[in-house]
């Protein structure tokens, strides 16, 4: 069977959030939520997330590549077996061809 992979963008407050729930239960998929995820990695003390919390500290946005890893290490979940819905990521055209999974 095929994974399904549902990449969400668009601005702040558009749906991406409200749509990402109904997706997810009806094809079955996990939703990766990129910020969600940065703060659990982060709360988790994960070597990403000490990584990201560094960046963070001061003032810096976290790298393409680091939140790639982040996605990367997510899918290989038992839970993401399906497919996954990528909420908010990627925002630029470099990220785009980076998270071409």
């Amino acid at each position: 069977m095929r994974q399904k992979r549902i990449i969400l963008v668009g601005p702040p407050g558009c749906g991406k959030g409200t749509q990402s729930p109904i997706l997810k239960e009806e094809h079955c998929l996990c939703h990766l939520a990129t910020g969600d995820m940065l703060r659990a990695a982060v709360a988790a003390k994960t070597s990403l997330g000490l990584t990201a919390k560094e960046a963070i500290q001061k003032g810096e946005l976290v790298s393409d590549d680091l939140v790639i890893a982040i996605i990367e290490e997510a899918i290989k979940r038992p839970s993401c077996e399906k497919g996954f819905i990528l909420d908010g990521f990627s925002r630029t055209v470099t990220q785009a061809e980076k998270v071409a999974l």
